[in-house]
């Protein structure tokens, strides 16, 4: 009976360390969102070259410098939400790429402790956001939709100037094109 008493305490133990382990599987799975989604933003944004920061796919929309303005002021505000602040950028006021550039990890780095400080007990908490109760994880999360959203619209602009956007020029060889040789 000793015997079996120990190798049931042992499984339990070792059981409750897997739990332990994966506790946060949802803050931890949007976590690594931000973090890809943040890359390819930095990187893009570094990758455009000042001239092509006033370029417009179209005369009637944003310009490239004017979509790397946007994903910074709308970080503020959603990031300021999930930590309870009203927060605002003035990113869309800059013209220079060196301007935009440290707006956008200015508000990066605001974000930074919005998602480092998120668990999934922490991200069940409900807020407001555009007039509507959302969870902490959700707003979070649609941090990260609209920031690829922005990115993939990036990534347009960035091949109609003929440079490959980052997500595809970091692929390993033989992973899609784009991908180093």
């Amino acid at each position: 009976m000793n015997r079996f008493t120990n190798m049931m305490s042992l499984a339990a133990l070792l059981s409750a360390a897997g739990l332990y382990a994966q506790s946060n599987p949802f803050s931890t799975e949007v976590k690594a969102n931000y973090t890809s989604a943040k890359t390819n933003l930095m990187k893009a944004a570094e990758k455009m070259s000042e001239a092509d920061y006033d370029f417009k796919a179209t005369p009637d929309i944003r310009s490239y410098g004017q979509l790397v303005g946007h994903v910074a002021d709308a970080q503020m505000g959603i990031c300021g939400t999930a930590k309870g602040e009203q927060k605002r950028g003035d990113a869309g006021e800059k013209t220079s790429k060196a301007d935009l550039m440290a707006a956008l990890k200015a508000s990066f780095d605001y974000c930074d402790s919005a998602y480092d400080a998120l668990t999934d007990s922490d991200g069940a908490q409900m807020v407001k956001m555009f007039g509507r109760d959302r969870t902490k994880l959700g707003v979070l999360d649609f941090n990260v939709i609209h920031d690829n959203e922005m990115y993939g619209t990036m990534a347009v602009y960035m091949r109609l100037k003929g440079v490959v956007p980052p997500s595809t020029a970091d692929r390993p060889a033989g992973q899609g094109k784009g991908g180093k040789k």
